[in-house]
């Protein structure tokens, strides 16, 4: 008999008991020390071989799944995501960063240069930012108007029950960082040569509108937290335990069955009779 893997990692729905946490400004005696790295990699061990576990149910069901990851410059996006993708397939688990629109997309209705890369049958589509760039940066930076901006918040319930109805099963996560562990980060951009890369114009004009952005967050909670596609809030001033925290949610909140393990052995390689390349090779050199 093969081996099951045991479904460990639950999370509950968070919902909107997470999301009354979300305007708080953190205060840091309240917070539990930063998670040690020996600990963290500990546990995001299991939460891998879950994530695979998960993976094969989305590959032998058909399962569609389309997470969103959205919050605030900082917040730790990329990190969660390297940490969601680090030990599944490529072929299953799909990120989407998309770039600034084109001058064509800006003139198509605007949901519709997201509809492309929605997750068919047996994928996990990842959001690095999503459609939700209109209810954040865009409005508080003045890319669209305040009439974009309002019909945006309030088309989006109805796209999202579309996708919904299609079989999607749709997961949003807001980031919450803290004003002044945006600071920190922000500076460690300025100063880390190998965060330059992180750091754009945009950054540093967003981070004087704090205020701004706090309230183009709340309206859009206000009128796209449905109970079809609510939203899910995590702290993350703590990296490493707002991963954890991320991910062991999502592994509850999606209805996989772990799948039986097949027991596998190395077959026996055939001997031959080949002796090496005949001709010289371009060796990397040993430089360590």
């Amino acid at each position: 008999m093969g081996k099951k893997s045991k479904k460990k990692h639950g999370g509950g729905s968070a919902g909107h008991d997470a999301r009354s946490t979300h305007a708080s400004r953190t205060n840091a005696d309240e917070s539990p020390p930063l998670m040690k790295n020996k600990e963290y990699r500990k546990e995001l061990k299991g939460i891998h071989a879950e994530l695979v576990a998960m993976q094969e149910w989305v590959r032998s069901t058909g399962a569609k799944i389309c997470i969103v990851f959205e919050g605030r410059d900082t917040a730790g996006k990329g990190g969660v995501i390297k940490a969601l993708t680090e030990r599944v397939s490529p072929r299953v688990f799909r990120v989407v960063a998309l770039p600034t629109p084109t001058e064509r997309e800006k003139s198509q209705m605007y949901m519709q240069r997201y509809v492309p890369h929605l997750p068919a049958a047996g994928e996990v589509v990842i959001f690095d930012r999503s459609w939700y760039n209109r209810a954040g940066v865009e409005r508080v930076m003045g890319f669209c108007t305040e009439e974009q901006s309002q019909q945006f918040l309030s088309d989006t319930p109805d796209f999202e029950r579309a996708m919904v109805r299609s079989g999607i099963l749709l997961i949003k996560y807001w980031l919450e960082v803290s004003e002044d562990q945006q600071t920190l980060r922000l500076q460690s951009r300025i100063d880390d040569p190998r965060k330059y890369w992180k750091l754009s114009p945009m950054d540093l004009k967003s981070y004087t509108r704090w205020d701004d952005y706090s309230r183009a967050r709340d309206d859009m909670f206000r009128y796209t937290d449905t109970g079809w596609a609510p939203w899910y809030v995590a702290n993350t001033d703590d990296k490493k335990r707002g991963r954890l925290n991320i991910l062991t949610h999502l592994l509850g909140v999606v209805p996989y069955n772990p799948m039986e393990a097949p027991d596998v052995e190395l077959p026996k390689r055939t001997v031959g009779e080949y002796q090496g390349p005949s001709l010289p090779l371009n060796r990397v050199p040993s430089a360590f």
